[in-house]
């Protein structure tokens, strides 16, 4: 679907699980070589093993982490910023512990990756495309979501910020912003029918998302098939912003 991925060298971030998962055996799929980056080492050979990606093992919350990768980078073409963490509690009862974390994992460590692969595209003069997976809390209230709604917003200035300093170097920045997405750690999250329903109820198409319907939009803002789009703030949420 996307052909002209192939070949090219895409980080993954979050790659242990979820939809960065998915990302990866998607664009292994396509004929990227793709690099999968996640906490869990034993996650990422399994999925190493199916695929035949590259595998680091990197906690991005840890400076170490990120100095990890950055060591291992060579040639890049795409990014994708899965990785996060969400911790959720009402707003009168959330620690300032979880909201440093979130902010740490969600927004920090999304910042210096982009830092990093730009600096590395810059210098090899060829452009690329970056894709921030933020999330429908960025764009609307949910109860019990403030660290978590603040941290995918950050994301999404991010992208605005980054679009506008690397377009004059041909580096697309974007965000896609997710509702809730049924991988298995969804499904269980989710499973609980009047939780579920309430949500449900918000979403003008009556479903959540499976995760090839985030996955798609992903390599099509990674593909030159959107090589006029940068900037972008892309809810695929089945019309939950749009009320």
């Amino acid at each position: 679907m996307f052909s002209d991925l192939k070949n090219k060298v895409i980080l993954v971030t979050g790659a242990s699980s979820g939809i960065g998962r998915y990302c990866v055996r998607e664009l292994c799929v396509e004929g990227a070589h793709v690099v999968a980056i996640g906490r869990n080492a034993e996650q990422l050979r399994t999925l190493q093993d199916e695929t035949g990606c590259d595998i680091i093992a990197a906690d991005l919350e840890q400076q170490e982490g990120l100095d990890k990768v950055d060591s291992a980078l060579r040639e890049v073409d795409g990014l994708v910023n899965c990785a996060g963490i969400a911790l959720l509690d009402p707003a009168t009862e959330m620690l300032g512990a979880d909201f440093d974390r979130m902010m740490a994992i969600n927004a920090r460590a999304t910042a210096l990756m982009c830092q990093m692969v730009a600096r590395r595209m810059i210098q090899q003069g060829r452009g690329g495309a970056i894709v921030n997976v933020s999330s429908q809390a960025a764009l609307a209230s949910l109860q019990d979501h403030l660290g978590y709604s603040a941290s995918k917003a950050a994301m999404d200035a991010m992208t605005r910020v980054l679009c506008a300093e690397l377009g004059p170097f041909a580096i697309r920045v974007n965000s896609v912003n997710p509702t809730v997405t049924l991988t298995p750690m969804s499904k269980v999250g989710w499973s609980d029918p009047i939780k579920a329903q309430g949500m449900l109820d918000r979403i003008p198409l009556g479903r959540f998302a499976e995760p090839e319907e985030v996955v798609r939009p992903i390599l099509f803002l990674l593909s030159a098939a959107s090589s006029m789009i940068s900037g972008v703030v892309l809810p695929i949420d089945g019309g939950f912003t749009a009320g």
